[in-house]
């Protein structure tokens, strides 16, 4: 994508990308690798305990969280399951969260119009404050590995602030992958999770404005 908004790559290459298309995948690429269960994931072994892959165990993984259900402690009542997958957990639950607070906290008929005034001052903020740490060195063909590497020991802490619980081997479709659960390990997931997301969207956002300012 960067060489065909840099002219090194001509439009008409084997993948069709355009310089439209390359800018759509560069804004979702962009924010897709500040999330940390897109960049991590688990494996598990047939008795459905988490392994090393890389240490020559054979093991299913969870598919970026995809096959596990979050199940969330409150700090008070009984805990509350999370229907989304993990991986969701993390895309929805936790940008939510951020913006207008749990979605018990805002009843369902309002929540999309509380949702759309809260985003637009969440945004404004992100703008007008520069967050932390956020540049980059080096050409901007190496900055998705670096941002990579940064947000692998998050990703980790995902998944070692949960406890699996009931995984086991599933195939579906061709597919073999770890089916079970993720459980919250005592409580405070969510104030934690929402405060990385929110600290990840901002730097990402500069960081898109940075990589466009470079290439274009």
């Amino acid at each position: 994508c960067i060489g065909v908004l840099r002219g090194e790559i001509p439009e008409n290459n084997p993948r069709k990308i355009t310089k439209t298309i390359a800018l759509i995948l560069l804004v979702h690429c962009v924010g897709d690798i500040h999330q940390p269960l897109h960049v991590g994931a688990e494996y598990f072994n047939e008795e459905g305990e988490a392994i090393d892959p890389d240490r020559g165990a054979i093991g299913f993984g969870d598919e970026g969280g995809n096959t596990l259900s979050l199940v969330h402690n409150p700090a008070a009542g009984r805990a509350r399951h999370y229907y989304h997958s993990f991986h969701a957990y993390w895309d929805l639950d936790t940008v939510r969260n951020l913006t207008i607070g749990t979605p018990d906290e805002v009843p369902r008929e309002q929540r999309e119009s509380v949702y759309a005034s809260a985003k637009e001052k969440l945004i404004a903020n992100f703008i007008a404050n520069e967050p932390k740490n956020w540049a980059t060195p080096g050409d901007p063909k190496t900055w998705a590995e670096q941002w990579a590497n940064e947000i692998l020991p998050i990703a980790r802490q995902a998944h070692t602030r949960v406890q699996f619980q009931h995984v086991h081997r599933e195939e579906k479709d061709g597919r073999v992958f770890a089916k079970g659960e993720a459980h919250e390990i005592g409580t405070g997931y969510l104030d934690w999770s929402t405060q990385i997301v929110g600290d990840e969207l901002h730097k990402a956002g500069w960081r898109l404005a940075e990589l466009l300012k470079k290439i274009l």
